[in-house]
């Protein structure tokens, strides 16, 4: 009797912590459904279009002079690095606060520029409304900051905006979030696989 007793109390301590490693899931999206445009113009069901596969998500604008390009960047260093160790089934999605600047070609160029010509990677833009209630649903905040107009009289525009890059599961349920510009990378390809 007290050696079923002790083999119950292990097995519930083992079930215990192989529970906790699972990483907990902060929002289900997996019913929601946003109708947005990608880079060429082509409607994207959001997160409908990304199940089956695990997806890493940033937030910007184009005009954003630092964290976002930041962001951007590690995102392609964390590619890279999966790439290397063979895991492909993982989508890449950009979301634009300012779709009223960021239309699909200026989204186009960003990429181009920064030399991302993926078939994995998108990025969305859309009605306003839609975008924003996107953003509310995962927890982001973007404000128009400060417009200035240069001695040449163009226009600078900035936001104030949440920095992070967030992890969907395959099912499309927000897992966990990091900080965009100063990511941990390899945090962030751990707890990717993880989700698998």
């Amino acid at each position: 009797m007290r050696e079923t007793n002790i083999f119950i109390l292990i097995f519930l301590s083992l079930l215990l912590l192989s529970c906790g490693k699972e990483i907990p899931v902060i929002k289900d999206l997996s019913k929601s459904n946003y109708k947005l445009i990608d880079q060429d113009s082509t409607v994207f069901n959001f997160p409908k279009d990304l199940k089956g596969k695990n997806v890493i998500i940033s937030y910007l604008f184009t005009n954003c002079p630092d964290i976002c390009p930041l962001t951007t960047h590690n995102i392609i260093s964390i590619k890279e690095q999966l790439d290397k160790e063979g895991i492909t089934d993982v989508e890449y999605v950009e979301i634009s606060f300012d779709p009223e600047r960021d239309s699909p070609s200026v989204l186009k160029n960003y990429a181009n520029v920064r030399g991302i010509k993926s078939n994995s990677w998108h990025f969305l833009t859309g009605n306003k409304k839609v975008i924003f209630n996107l953003l509310n649903e995962l927890n982001v905040r973007a404000m128009p900051g400060d417009t200035t107009i240069t001695s040449k009289g163009d226009t600078l525009y900035y936001f104030i905006h949440t920095d992070r890059i967030s992890l969907l599961d395959k099912q499309g349920r927000l897992r966990k979030n990091f900080n965009g510009s100063k990511v941990d990378k390899d945090e962030l390809i751990s707890s990717l696989k993880q989700l698998n």
